[in-house]
């Protein structure tokens, strides 16, 4: 990134004015002259490269630096997630748990019982691996209930969104509270306290209110077609299927256990290395999780059921053409806002706010809040807003309980208002259906949402922290 000079320096207002123009310019190239989101997002990502004064030479390594990692991570999370789910719906155990679900919890909170499964599974699995396993229970169970997708799908999704924002192991509280000096043991259990009233005021309350109000059709990305599914069919039994879904589980736990266990040893780097623990630290690399989880998903529900292997392949390949849209406008949203970061938007508001003197925890938020909303990434704008903060924050006399509501303050700003430079908005919009004009109506809201009530939740704590002293 350091590489890439811009031929001018915008200042702040610069900077404001092109990344509106730029999100302006791609909401009437998709939604009024209806030019596909990949292409929208690649125009629009080079034009604003070249608008920010990036040199011509410079001009591919610019859009690369954020499509680049986005899709190496996101294509194979959702390849094997799809495949997975491919296995689970047609040979019918997203039916089997479906029925089992309606029968203990009733039709009633049958999409309550898949929000919370999500809020278990969310503790160790990132947002977009946990999505894309649960999506064949979120269809197969929205398609029982009737009605919207998005009764189901929003309490779901805003469930892997919560934990992945607020609570540890996942990467963006844990660096926040090794940046801000934060116990993460203690920001582990306040996260907690955040995240679960987030996730029913705004996943269940909220997302109940979406799925009346607009109306989706369960999309048939994860369905075979008419053959595959009559051959796939054997109603596996409830326990398969609940086995494939807690086993990635149980691996990535795994690899949080080990990795937060070595953070308490004297020599960390030693400890990882060790060959046994270098081994099972690896098995549960979400990636790997989920490889040995389709290929125990092909024995389960394939091999060992008198399938051939043969059928095994069309089903697996089906899987993948179908999320090919879905991989590569995601990447193009990971391009779009890898553009503006480059374009340094997020330092030039984050070091203008800092410079305001509002109180530390307002402004931790508003930094992260503001960085997100203008360069897309919450992980980015998390760092950023602790980076900028922490010399007040360490030097600020704060006792334990308010350094951990100054994280999760932040750690709420950085979730808010997710938009079209934001590759999640488009993981969201594809597999839920939606066109970018609902997403933006949905979507966007909810996570503006979780902002909002996270940072209340988070300045609560922080007051009760400071009367005890």
């Amino acid at each position: 990134m350091e590489d890439l000079v811009l031929n001018w320096d915008l200042g702040t207002g610069g900077l404001l004015l092109l990344a509106a123009a730029s999100i302006a310019l791609l909401l009437v190239l998709i939604m009024t002259f209806k030019i596909h989101a990949f292409l929208a997002l690649m125009i629009t990502s080079l034009l604003t490269a070249v608008a920010a004064g990036i040199p011509f030479d410079r001009l591919i390594a610019a859009i690369q630096f954020g499509f680049n990692p986005t899709l190496g991570s996101v294509m194979l999370l959702v390849a094997l997630g799809a495949m997975l789910g491919r296995m689970i719906e047609t040979s019918g155990g997203a039916r089997v748990l479906t029925d089992r679900l309606i029968a203990r919890f009733g039709e009633q909170r049958a999409g309550m019982a898949v929000g919370i499964a999500s809020l278990l599974m969310g503790f160790p699995i990132f947002f977009d691996a946990g999505l894309v396993v649960m999506l064949p229970i979120i269809y197969a169970v929205s398609r029982r209930l009737g009605g919207s997708l998005l009764s189901v799908a929003f309490p779901s999704a805003l469930a892997f969104s919560s934990m992945h924002i607020f609570v540890p192991p996942h990467p963006g509280p844990v660096s926040a509270s090794a940046i801000l000096g934060a116990d993460v043991g203690l920001v582990l259990i306040l996260g907690l306290v955040v995240a679960l009233p987030v996730w029913y005021l705004v996943g269940v309350l909220f997302g109940g209110w979406v799925g009346r109000k607009y109306h989706v059709e369960v999309p048939t990305i994860l369905s075979g077609t008419p053959d595959q599914e009559r051959e796939m069919e054997s109603n596996p039994a409830f326990g398969k299927v609940i086995f494939l879904l807690v086993l990635p589980l149980v691996l990535i736990l795994l690899n949080t256990g080990l990795n937060m266990y070595a953070a308490t040893t004297d020599d960390p780097d030693a400890f990882k290395a060790e060959p046994v623990v270098a081994l099972l630290r690896t098995l549960g690399e979400t990636p790997i999780a989920l490889l040995i989880t389709v290929l125990v998903s092909f024995w389960l529900l394939g091999w060992g059921m008198g399938k051939k292997g043969s059928l095994l392949d069309k089903v697996a390949d089906s899987a993948l053409g179908p999320i090919a849209s879905v991989v590569l406008v995601t990447g193009a949203g990971g391009m779009f806002g890898g553009v503006l970061r480059v374009t340094g938007i997020g330092d030039a508001i984050a070091e203008s706010l800092n410079s305001v003197g509002m109180p530390v925890i307002v402004a931790a938020f508003l930094i992260a809040q503001i960085v997100r909303i203008a360069q897309g990434s919450a992980t980015v704008a998390l760092t950023t807003a602790a980076s900028l903060m922490a010399g007040v924050v360490i030097d600020g006399g704060f006792n334990p309980v308010e350094t951990a509501a100054i994280v999760l303050a932040t750690a709420a700003g950085s979730v808010g208002f997710s938009h079209v430079n934001d590759s999640g908005f488009w993981l969201v919009s594809k597999f839920f259906g939606l066109d970018v004009k609902t997403t933006l109506k949905t979507w966007t809201v909810a996570q503006g949402l979780m902002a909002i009530v996270g940072f209340a939740i988070s300045y609560v704590i922080y007051l009760v922290g400071g009367m005890l002293g």
